[in-house]
């Protein structure tokens, strides 16, 4: 045998790793795994039970569902429409913001909308979930011009700024 085929075998032999010994993660012999904790949940809970506290917990507010149904259905005449000029009322700081609403995401209890303003020369857009504890009102300030734009989601404005003008002006 040669030095090289001993060299070989003898490295296989000096080797550090534990080959007996099952591996924590079978991937990786170097990757180690924090042990599994040992909090359990101790008395599991019956089939259905905890479900109607969670829909209390997740759904929205009576007052929020009307505001859904009243500012959001495709079907209501007080419905709101993109290229609407809108005032959003918060809890939070800011606790008002004004802007023209871009888009509408009509996802029942997720729904959402996109209000932009341009403040000091520079765009900004607040992303509102009507569901949110936060949000207290939307309320109407204007109609977009000529009853209703021709697309559902006004992105284009974000390139213009002088056509959100006219729309928050009224010029159309």
């Amino acid at each position: 045998m040669t030095l090289q085929v001993l060299w070989r075998y003898a490295r296989c032999f000096m080797s550090t790793a534990a080959s007996a010994a099952p591996s924590i993660y079978p991937f990786s012999k170097t990757a180690l795994l924090p042990p599994a904790s040992g909090i359990q949940n101790i008395t599991p809970l019956k089939k259905g039970q905890g479900v109607m506290q969670h829909l209390r917990d997740t759904l929205p507010s009576l007052e929020k569902q009307e505001m859904i149904r009243r500012l959001f259905s495709r079907h209501s005449p007080q419905r709101l429409l993109p290229g609407s000029v809108i005032n959003v009322l918060l809890e939070h700081a800011p606790t008002t913001f004004t802007g023209v609403l871009l888009a509408i995401r009509r996802r029942g209890p997720d729904t959402s909308f996109i209000v932009r303003n341009i403040i000091q020369r520079t765009g900004v857009e607040m992303h509102f979930f009507i569901a949110s504890p936060h949000l207290k009102d939307v309320k109407l300030l204007k109609k977009p011009p000529k009853g209703r734009m021709r697309r559902a989601k006004l992105y284009y404005l974000r390139d213009s700024p002088e056509k959100m003008n006219n729309i928050a002006g009224g010029k159309g």
